[in-house]
């Protein structure tokens, strides 16, 4: 359950996780590009989140409010996304695009409203996202690899001898287990820096 341990299976993994990043990116490029077509979709998600930080804003420890859903919120999806792409990697495409061209959405609608791009970007995203966006794609990731083994591993099915088969699941399912505690801790830490810093930061832009 190292860090080390994690890293050195991040690097036999990096196919997925640098698939992964493209789906991120084409999905934040898909929001930027396709914003009028996208806005009846992705609106009343946003709105749905204003809604809840708009109560979050008005409990008695606003921090703390903001902590718990953005952390729980964070991890459960990440940890979902994971196990469901057993499903041949589909749902983790779709939460990677989805994700992304929210954010697109996000940023050029706040620019096109005359948003500074560097409170937007150093002040709204940057603290947190910095951690948050690696891990949840890095989720993502593995979640993908998970897909892909399942495919392979059916495909495999007709070998007659077990030990033809190239699919190792304990290898993998370890894997995951220390990539799911080091993914949480990373989304702690995010959480804790948007309900924080980025919460003042994002309170004092004008």
């Amino acid at each position: 359950m190292s860090f080390r341990r994690f890293i050195q299976d991040l690097v036999q993994y990096r196919l997925m996780v640098f698939i992964a990043l493209g789906l991120f990116v084409a999905g934040i490029l898909a929001g930027v590009v396709f914003t009028d077509e996208l806005g009846a979709m992705i609106e009343p998600q946003i709105e749905a989140l204003q809604e809840m930080g708009g109560k979050l804003s008005q409990s008695p420890s606003p921090e703390l409010s903001f902590f718990i859903f953005i952390f729980l919120n964070n991890a459960v999806k990440s940890l979902f996304i994971m196990g469901l792409g057993a499903l041949f990697g589909f749902m983790p495409i779709v939460f990677l695009v989805m994700n992304g061209m929210v954010l697109g959405f996000l940023v050029h609608a706040a620019l096109a409203q005359g948003a500074n791009m560097f409170d937007l970007i150093v002040k709204g995203l940057l603290p947190h996202g910095i951690i948050e966006i690696p891990a949840i794609v890095v989720a993502a990731a593995y979640g993908l690899q998970f897909g892909y083994l399942v495919m392979k591993s059916i495909g495999e099915l007709g070998a007659r001898d077990r030990h033809e088969r190239s699919v190792k699941w304990g290898t993998f399912f370890r894997a995951v287990g220390t990539a799911a505690i080091w993914i949480t801790v990373a989304l702690l830490v995010a959480a804790i820096i948007e309900s924080t810093i980025t919460f003042h930061l994002v309170q004092n832009i004008k």
